[in-house]
């Protein structure tokens, strides 16, 4: 075995952890930023807020209580103590890392200035009076609360409101009541049938509160219960007769809406079983749904692209939103202190020190991206804002990562939720990447807009006749568009559009 020496030159990466905590706070949404945010403001003391607030409206607050009625040199007055206020907030953020682009746009105009909100107090609202009535109340107390009003005794009051705190958020009771019973008393059979006794009662007692139809154990009894509430208001009704025997067949045949089968198992026409299936539709499957106190999650956009001026000097508009924008500084105090301190412990808080600044040239070099990727994307996709989802032009991560010289995954990172507001609402930067589909002149559509023009299709579409996935890829063939018809399901079903046997009108 001979040994010997030998010069190697290789080249390889090493993430720093400076690296490292880039890409990281580059795929966190905004979110996410906050509460990296406020967990690196607990854990680093030379981290800080910048503290200076916003100059103060001078008319808003100091004129707050004052009479609405003014003299003419009152108003002047306020109107010249306001002006300030007013080009002071049209200024751009002073923080480096926030900037704005203006892009002409080549291919024509946007449309005209969104119509005002009508505010009249006047008008009617479409708002649901029980639900401003019940103000966010949960549905266990809804019905607690309507049990008052019951007389029971103890025991029973005691089973019905356990039978309560069991229903799921859609307002079953999904355990059986010998489980239920079971759970609570393992080893007496005896108390076990008492049990099941009392939650028998008690379920009875359930099933007449309100909403109507809380406390089935599946769909086919909570759909009976309100037929049956109906029923008792109209006890004639053939239609209401119907749709309790169409119930009571298996669901999958209405789920189908095979309607000579359901008219052959219930012996009844059918025009009354359409009618009946009509009348089914109209319920609620899930009574306890409306109380479901769902967190609504709301979409902070990270970017902004507005219009700038009109006609043909009107430019687009691609800025980052402030609100988004932590606004962190170095503690001037403590950092001038371990300058001078050069005692024990001085090389790990200079390593805190030197961790707070690279955070937020980290956080600065995050929106410069996101900025950066926004703006291209805009002038990629200007057809969009000038005509619509249906101008989408097919886009992929690495036309934007050549065009601006970063990775693919740097790309996907960005457009992972991040949002931007446009004229025609907001969206996730990724909504703006599309494949490509062939085209009878050679060209290329956008899978975005092909997915738009489906949606067109389905909304015109006759309800007696709706169009099959076959159908839609012909219109699609007709447009210059080469789509198959598994590729048009895969795209009805993004959208969530059902099928056509199911889109059928009775």
């Amino acid at each position: 075995m001979k040994q010997g020496l030998s010069l190697r030159v290789s080249q390889h990466l090493a993430l720093t952890p400076q690296l490292q905590q880039s890409i990281r706070l580059l795929q966190l949404s905004t979110l996410e930023l906050a509460q990296e945010v406020e967990q690196m403001l607990d854990d680093n003391p030379f981290l800080e807020q910048n503290a200076d607030e916003l100059p103060q409206e001078e008319f808003g607050i100091r004129h707050a209580d004052a009479p609405a009625v003014q003299d003419d040199h009152e108003h002047d007055r306020a109107a010249v103590e306001a002006e300030p206020t007013a080009q002071a907030d049209d200024e751009p953020p002073s923080w480096d890392g926030d900037g704005s682009t203006e892009l002409v746009p080549d291919d024509g105009e946007w449309g005209g200035d969104a119509p005002a909100r009508k505010t009249s107090n006047n008008e009617d609202s479409d708002v649901d009076a029980t639900d401003l009535a019940r103000g966010g109340e949960s549905l266990q107390d809804w019905l607690h609360r309507q049990t008052l009003s019951l007389r029971l005794g103890e025991e029973d009051r005691a089973a019905l409101r356990f039978l309560i705190e069991s229903l799921n958020d859609d307002g079953y009771l999904e355990e059986s009541l010998e489980s239920l019973a079971a759970g609570l008393a393992p080893d007496d059979i005896e108390q076990q049938e008492e049990l099941v006794h009392r939650f028998t009662v008690a379920l009875r007692l359930l099933q007449n509160l309100e909403p109507t139809g809380i406390g089935a154990r599946n769909l086919t009894e909570c759909l009976c219960l309100q037929l049956h509430a109906l029923q008792a208001e109209a006890p004639n009704d053939p239609v209401i007769a119907t749709a309790l025997s169409v119930c009571k067949q298996p669901v999958d045949l209405l789920a189908r809406r095979d309607v000579k089968r359901l008219a052959q198992l219930c012996g009844e026409s059918d025009s009354l079983v359409k009618s009946a299936i009509s009348a089914i539709t109209r319920l609620e499957p899930k009574p306890g749904r409306r109380f479901v106190n769902v967190e609504r999650n709301i979409v902070v956009p990270d970017v902004i692209v507005t219009k700038a001026g009109n006609g043909a000097s009107m430019r687009l508009r691609v800025q980052l939103n402030p609100d988004v924008m932590p606004r962190l500084r170095v503690h001037d105090v403590y950092a001038g202190a371990l300058k001078s301190h050069k005692g024990e412990g001085h090389q790990a808080l200079q390593q805190r020190l030197q961790e707070a600044r690279w955070f937020i040239k980290n956080i600065q070099q995050r929106f410069d991206t996101i900025l950066r990727v926004s703006t291209a994307i805009v002038e990629r996709q200007r057809n969009f804002f000038v005509h619509g989802e249906l101008a989408m032009r097919p886009l992929v991560l690495r036309e934007i990562a050549d065009e601006l010289g970063l990775h693919e995954s740097t790309i996907s990172r960005v457009t992972t939720a991040k949002y931007m507001a446009t004229p025609f609402g907001t969206f996730e930067l990724k909504y703006f990447f599309g494949s490509a589909l062939g085209t009878e002149t050679g060209g290329n559509a956008s899978s975005t807009a092909v997915r738009a023009l489906i949606k067109q299709f389905v909304a015109a579409e006759n309800t007696k006749k709706p169009l099959s996935d076959s159908q839609i890829s012909d219109m699609l063939k007709e447009q210059g568009i080469e789509c198959a018809r598994r590729t048009v399901a895969k795209y009805r079903e993004a959208l969530r559009i059902a099928p056509a046997n199911l889109r059928k009108a009775l």
